[in-house]
């Protein structure tokens, strides 16, 4: 009993202490939403060729609803599939504000950012080109951008309000989180846990991938959780963030519905990605 109640006491303590730092970068960004949202969305949509590269960088710039936006341009065949890809690789969710009230070292964000950044900009060209080589031509359909991140009407809310309410609701994912860790570490061991994917480097690549994919912004929150907790390696957790892209795939899902086979194929280009650029930083002992 005592263990339980140490476990939720510390679990209550480490959350708290980051809500000062969650509210003060969830008002930045949200500022920054406000701000340049549609100019994002429109150097997207008019950026052509060059969109992989476009979408790959702005891509890793905080903003609400964005991996979302891409999914429904796409869906009305206003952005390549090249660009899609770039932006749903260069997302990283809630991984940055997490970072940041993690005090974590402005170098190694930044180092994280460039990794995401590039790989989704050679992933993103690369598909285009292929695309191009089997001369797949794109059919338009309509088009209605979706903004429905867990209902955030971030627009509407304003910039105070939708903090608050982002504030809050990564403050009980991390909660969660931090109490399931603390209570697995307590019982069973850090270093036991940690075993499981550090011993098969490739599997804890393809486990935190997966994770990646739950088009939801408690699995940037798990796998920032289980990287700053020393559980698993830089190269899983750059997988698990290169196949988080929020709910990116929930809303291409919807609006891409008539191309279920295309969805598919377009997570398991995310799920390969993920694990190949994880594995090869985990053979190549690269670290973050």
């Amino acid at each position: 009993m005592n263990d339980i109640l140490d476990i939720l006491k510390d679990s209550v303590l480490d959350t708290l202490k980051l809500v000062p730092f969650l509210l003060v970068t969830y008002l930045l960004m949200e500022y920054l939403e406000h701000k340049m949202s549609e100019k994002t969305q429109a150097a997207v949509s008019r950026a052509g060729r060059y969109g992989p590269v476009i979408g790959g960088i702005l891509g890793i710039i905080p903003q609400c609803g964005f991996s979302a936006s891409a999914a429904s341009l796409y869906s009305g065949r206003i952005i390549s599939l090249g660009t899609l890809l770039a932006v749903f690789l260069s997302t990283s969710d809630e991984m940055l504000p997490i970072f940041i009230s993690e005090k974590v070292g402005a170098a190694k964000i930044i180092e994280i950012l460039l990794i995401k950044a590039v790989t989704a900009v050679i992933i993103g060209i690369a598909a285009d080109i292929i695309v191009r080589m089997l001369r797949h031509e794109p059919t338009g359909i309509d088009i209605h951008c979706i903004c429905e991140d867990d209902n955030c009407n971030c627009e509407e809310d304003g910039i105070l309000k939708s903090a608050v309410k982002h504030t809050l609701q990564i403050t009980l994912f991390i909660f969660i989180v931090s109490l399931a860790l603390d209570t697995v570490m307590r019982f069973l061991g850090e270093d036991r846990l940690s075993e499981v994917f550090i011993s098969v480097p490739v599997l804890g690549c393809v486990i935190s991938s997966l994770v990646g994919l739950i088009p939801n912004c408690a699995a940037s929150v798990v796998i920032t959780e289980l990287y700053i907790s020393g559980i698993i390696s830089a190269g899983a957790m750059i997988s698990g963030l290169l196949t988080g892209s929020g709910i990116g795939l929930l809303v291409l899902f919807r609006t891409n519905k008539h191309r279920k086979k295309e969805n598919i194929k377009i997570a398991f280009i995310l799920l390969i990605t993920g694990t190949v650029i994880g594995s090869i930083m985990e053979f190549m002992g690269i670290s973050v």
